[in-house]
């Protein structure tokens, strides 16, 4: 049996997200957001986002390429998030906005 996604909806953490650097460029220009993950692990399905703790600090460029860009390859568009996604975790925590306790 498929164990049900327990999906996380937070404004706070959303915007969270914003407030640092894309995770992947380093880019800080305003347009800094949570893009979500496109794994169905991580709770992606049809017509349903990922649980909001499933996103990586992303700018509009480096999300545009993650989500509809041509230049990567699927898997290089999963380790593209991955790492941006854990990046991304250790800053929110460094600075006291990773609102959960997962282990690590």
């Amino acid at each position: 049996m498929i164990e049900k996604t327990k999906y996380v909806r937070s404004q706070s953490l959303m915007r969270a997200y914003r407030q640092i650097e894309c995770q992947h460029c380093g880019i800080d220009d305003g347009s800094v957001c949570g893009a979500h993950s496109n794994q169905s692990k991580h709770g992606k399905g049809r017509g349903i986002k990922a649980s909001d703790d499933a996103c990586a600090s992303l700018c509009h460029a480096c999300h545009y390429e993650l989500d509809m860009g041509k230049e990567l390859t699927r898997q290089q568009r999963i380790d593209m998030w991955e790492l941006a996604h854990r990046k991304t975790r250790a800053a929110l925590k460094e600075r006291g906005l990773w609102e959960f306790d997962d282990g690590e």
